[in-house]
């Protein structure tokens, strides 16, 4: 049994008395305005409850995005501001970001599943809407939990639940949601929990069902720029300006930065549950159906409705693409990266156009040529990679995981070093290219670009695995 012994000495120096006990007891200090009963049992207070878990919501993404983009081959981490060690995948139980990731997760959950059982049922004005609303984040952290973890706690100081049972948990919480009020990013979310559990055909009808609520559905995550939280990962894209603390991947130059500022009160959102990846779920279960028919007709959609989702007009010339070393990054409209065009911009010509939601290089003319065969599922998922850029879900594609953290694993008696969940998870076929994964070279004369690697290849090529391609 896990024992930890604290030696503490203190030294107390005593009024008269000889004791505090007649000024103050400090266990017995209560603010009237943080007790429970100033919030359950009071009219609207369930509605509060619910903008509290949209804001908890921004915390969670704040740390998870950071995380997960360094963490992945779409971002180098050029300055140490931001986390210094997923770049590299050194995924440490001591890292405080595991510690913070792990605990924002958490407290979404707590704060949910409290919503339910006490600040909802106490309410008078308590409405449908809002009771769905706590199901379905109660639901989303745990998918969060599945996604970003092999194992974590699913109460306090709980024994890790697996992320497999994770993900089935939030289905339950997701269906919880759609029997009160069903919606379309309810459906997709349930969708997603299917899609990294493998269960193609549940996935598919998830997805459906969403899409046959609105075929352009999108759920954000909202920042708050003069009173808090903002969008960290915007801060490190597109603000920070001269640091150029985060560079994508040449071939994903056109796409960033997709977050960018919008107004002294509003920062920019995150779109975390949108309608082009229902399209990205029902195309990759047609091509492990053998269906390039279907497949060709999800992807057409997908392309459409990129097409009308919001690019904004920035200035983006201070960044240059410099990353310290003039010229060591390709930055104009000229350059051929891994044989292909169009894939880098200009910014230093004037203002550039970025998609805010979603962009993909993908054409008409790339669907019509796709076949059903390893080299159109490692298109589809380049066109994944682009559609989900900065929104954390190429690194839950490449199935790595992060590890509870140090606090935890010395405090809670169910959890020891060892334990799943205390160690990270990294594919094989990922740890033997990590150094590899944001690498390029650049022929600043030639104007030719390339990466080191094509990791789509390499996740396409161990689809039998089970920790990636989850249809296959």
């Amino acid at each position: 049994m896990k024992k930890i012994i604290i030696i503490c000495t203190a030294i107390f120096i005593f009024s008269c008395t000889g004791d505090f006990g007649d000024v103050t007891d400090f266990k017995d200090v209560e603010n009237p305005n943080l007790s429970e009963t100033s919030v359950v049992g009071q009219p609207n207070s369930a509605s509060i409850w619910l903008t509290g878990l949209e804001r908890q919501l921004a915390l969670v993404f704040n740390e998870t995005l950071v995380l997960s983009e360094l963490g992945s081959d779409n971002y180098v981490n050029t300055q140490t501001f931001f986390n210094q060690f997923m770049d590299g995948l050194e995924i440490q139980i001591t890292d405080p970001d595991m510690r913070d990731t792990q605990r924002q997760i958490q407290r979404l959950r707590e704060l949910a599943v409290f919503g339910i059982a006490e600040v909802g049922p106490g309410d008078p004005n308590y409405d449908a809407e809002t009771e769905a609303e706590f199901n379905f984040f109660e639901g989303f952290s745990y998918l969060l939990s599945g996604m970003y973890f092999s194992a974590l706690p699913q109460e306090p100081v709980g024994t890790p639940i697996p992320s497999a049972q994770h993900y089935q948990n939030a289905v339950v919480a997701f269906d919880a949601a759609i029997a009160i009020n069903a919606k379309a990013e309810y459906y997709l979310a349930k969708a997603r929990a299917n899609y990294y559990l493998g269960n193609k055909s549940e996935a598919i009808v998830a997805a459906n069902a969403a899409l046959a609520i609105d075929t352009a559905f999108d759920r954000t995550v909202l920042f708050d720029e003069s009173n808090g939280p903002s969008n960290t990962f915007e801060d490190a894209l597109y603000e920070r300006a001269t640091f150029d603390d985060l560079q994508p991947l040449p071939t994903l130059d056109f796409l960033d930065p997709k977050y960018s500022f919008l107004d002294p009160n509003e920062d920019a959102p995150v779109h975390y549950l949108k309608a082009e990846e229902a399209y990205l779920i029902l195309a990759e279960a047609a091509l492990s159906d053998n269906d390039i028919v279907a497949a060709r007709a999800n992807l057409t959609a997908l392309v459409n409705l990129v097409d009308t989702r919001e690019v904004r007009t920035i200035d983006d010339s201070i960044e240059q693409r410099s990353q310290v070393d003039e010229g060591s990054r390709p930055d104009n409209a000229d350059i051929i990266v891994n044989g292909r065009t169009g894939l880098v911009l200009d910014r230093q010509s004037g203002q550039v156009n970025i998609a805010s939601v979603s962009g993909t290089s993908l054409t008409t003319d790339d669907i019509a040529a796709m076949q059903d065969d390893d080299a159109g599922l490692s298109l589809l998922y380049r066109t994944r990679q682009e559609v989900f850029i900065a929104e954390g879900l190429r690194f839950v594609d490449m199935g790595v995981k992060l590890v509870i953290d140090e606090n935890e694993i010395l405090i809670n008696e169910n959890i020891n070093e060892g334990d799943l969940g205390t160690t990270p998870v990294i594919p094989s076929f990922i740890s033997a290219v990590v150094a590899d994964l944001d690498a390029i070279t650049y022929n600043i004369g030639t104007g030719v670009a390339s990466t080191s690697i094509n990791l789509n290849d390499i996740l396409v090529a161990n689809k039998s695995s089970d920790q990636v391609v989850p249809f296959e």
